[in-house]
């Protein structure tokens, strides 16, 4: 199944604070946590993350550091801040209306599972 570029769009926000919640990551290591949440239905590109990322950084919901891996090799690492907390608390209850809506709508709809 291919999710439309539009929702994943409007879901990139919460899902990176989600992720960056539950621990500090780097750009590669969340594609590959969004991939495997997903059931690989969504493969996020770095061209479609970066973006998310400095956005996020520019509002102050997350911070970023670099550190060195094992490997030798410079890893740009994303935290989130208390700002980015309650920007997920909020987003957070206005995704659950938006799923209620839809969850209303499809109860009456006779869709195909």
């Amino acid at each position: 199944m291919e999710i439309s570029k539009d929702l994943i769009a409007a879901s990139s926000t919460p899902i990176v604070l989600a992720i960056l919640t539950e621990s500090d990551s780097y750009g590669y290591a969340i594609l590959k946590h969004v991939q495997d949440l997903s059931g690989g239905n969504m493969e996020w590109t770095d061209g479609m993350l970066y973006p998310v990322l400095h956005r996020l950084e520019r509002l102050g919901h997350i911070e970023s550091r670099w550190e060195v891996a094992d490997s030798g090799r410079r890893r740009k690492y994303y935290g989130i801040t208390k700002q980015g907390r309650d920007q997920l608390v909020e987003v957070h209850s206005q995704w659950q209306a938006v799923d209620a809506t839809l969850q209303s709508i499809w109860r009456s709809l006779d869709l195909p599972a």
